[in-house]
């Protein structure tokens, strides 16, 4: 796990997750948490269900996300190291996770209250993950939302295509190369997430939880913030 990228190993995650959260609770983003305004909408006029989930997750993830910044910045100010503890507390949420999937799923109904906490858990998780991503690893391509980076390929791209670069060459091929891997291995989380739902929709939520615990032991350059 050592020669595996965190930042890999954290797109993966997110695309795994976000899909297990979509199929298994009744459409919820646990990740790409906007994405929740589209799937509220249509749970208010169809009546999908989890519609409690859906407009509670963007203020549950806002909630986290800033406890996570200032736990960070208290460890930092203390001289204590932010990222791994980081790290182990989204390991600590997915470890709950799993717990209630293996205990009480799978989720039929998305109103349920288990559903209800299993999906807000990983908003949990995924809130952190995205901290950590913005402030130790700002410098890798997002985990959990893809738009932006595909923008910037494509941007890159016809730069190139036409000669009109302001950056160096290698710059370029150097950024397009991370961003690229980024996507494609969020897909792949997306499409071993989906496999994973169809062979167990239980036992599927522990695989974040693996994810987490080697991502404690992947490679990482210097971290920004730490």
């Amino acid at each position: 796990m050592k020669a595996v990228p965190l930042p890999l190993l954290l797109s993966f995650n997110g695309g795994y997750v976000d899909t297990v959260g979509f199929l298994a609770l009744g459409g919820l983003f646990t990740a790409h948490v906007t994405g929740n305004f589209v799937t509220l909408g249509a749970s208010l006029a169809l009546g999908m269900g989890g519609t409690l989930s859906k407009l509670l997750a963007l203020p549950v993830f806002c909630a986290v996300v800033f406890v996570s910044r200032i736990v960070g910045l208290v460890l930092q100010r203390s001289g204590r190291p932010v990222l791994r503890p980081l790290l182990v507390v989204k390991l600590v949420l997915l470890i709950v996770a799993a717990a209630i999937a293996l205990a009480y799923g799978p989720f039929g109904d998305p109103n349920s209250p288990t559903a209800f906490a299993i999906g807000m858990v990983l908003v949990a998780a995924m809130a952190v993950q995205n901290g950590i991503h913005r402030v130790h690893l700002a410098k890798s391509p997002p985990s959990t939302l893809m738009t932006g980076t595909t923008t910037q390929i494509m941007l890159d791209l016809a730069d190139i295509a036409v000669g009109g670069r302001s950056e160096s060459t290698a710059a370029v091929y150097s950024r397009l190369k991370r961003m690229v891997l980024a996507v494609v291995v969020f897909a792949l989380g997306c499409a071993i997430g989906a496999l994973a739902f169809i062979l167990s929709p239980v036992w599927n939520f522990v695989v974040p939880a693996v994810l987490a615990a080697l991502a404690l032991v992947a490679h990482v350059e210097t971290p920004e913030g730490d």
